[in-house]
């Protein structure tokens, strides 16, 4: 290949990351959709499972998004019932969001989508997890701080 030629998409890691990432929302819409969320509310459900009642800027922090990205999807799982808002008592800048019981099921119940991806995956449990660390790491490493 000449020096001043692009790479193929298919030799490119970036593209491969890409079309990965439409593959598992493809996968994941119609379960989703029976569920009601989106793929963005299912992050931001995803870590309130992990850190019930953070506020919106440890939400965003956490998917690595911007704190006004956070907030839409927010305002709809707080309309459908699933989490709830209240401000902060010390600073009522802050805004913090809680799961509600219906939020807590629903999180229960979106555990068949990382179940379906592996199975389709065709990996072990242990390949999987092997495979999710080293993206993990790959991402720490080209991750760049502003």
């Amino acid at each position: 290949m000449p020096d001043n030629a692009v790479y193929p998409l298919d030799d490119q890691l970036c593209f491969s990351l890409y079309t990965a990432h439409i593959a598992i929302n493809r996968l994941y819409k119609p379960m989703l959709d029976r569920m009601g969320i989106t793929y963005p509310q299912y992050l931001v459900l995803s870590a309130l499972g992990e850190n019930d009642g953070i506020t919106i800027g440890a939400i965003a922090e956490r998917l690595s998004l911007e704190s006004s990205t956070i907030t839409p999807p927010v305002k709809r799982l707080e309309q459908a019932g699933l989490v709830q808002r209240m401000r902060g008592t010390v600073d009522e800048r802050q805004v913090h969001v809680s799961l509600t019981e219906a939020g807590r099921a629903l999180i229960r119940e979106s555990k068949c989508l990382g179940d379906s991806l592996m199975e389709r995956s065709g990996m072990t449990k242990a390949e999987f997890s092997a495979f999710n660390q080293q993206i993990r790491t790959f991402t720490e490493a080209v991750r760049t701080e502003t």
